[in-house]
């Protein structure tokens, strides 16, 4: 089955990248989209979701937990079957990755 006519694939980005920003590093309080986490974003026709992140560190201890939180959100999106999130570190992450609003918030 694939997405419905009525639900477009920017459309569904869209609800997804929504979803991600419900999704919070605990150990900096801003959401994973805020911090510029999220490298790539793909979806199909099929419900497919492809996420390419990183972590704040490579041996950031809440990497398995907020990859699976981050799974679990983006398949409450009606019309997402799969979602594959990989973990990359190349480039790293740098707080100049952050949005406006974080950089703010922080004080930098």
């Amino acid at each position: 089955m694939s997405v419905s006519k009525s639900l477009s694939l920017p459309n569904l980005k869209e609800q997804i990248v929504e979803m991600l920003k419900s999704c919070y590093d605990p150990e900096i309080p801003f959401n994973v989209i805020d911090l510029g986490l999220v490298y790539g974003l793909e979806v199909t026709s099929d419900g497919d979701v492809k996420i390419k992140m990183t972590l704040t560190s490579p041996g950031c201890p809440v990497g398995p937990w907020l990859t699976e939180e981050i799974s679990s959100v983006c398949k409450n999106v009606i019309g997402v079957k799969r979602v594959n999130v990989e973990i990359m570190f190349d480039p790293a992450w740098r707080r100049e990755m952050m949005n406006d609003s974080a950089h703010k918030a922080l004080g930098f």
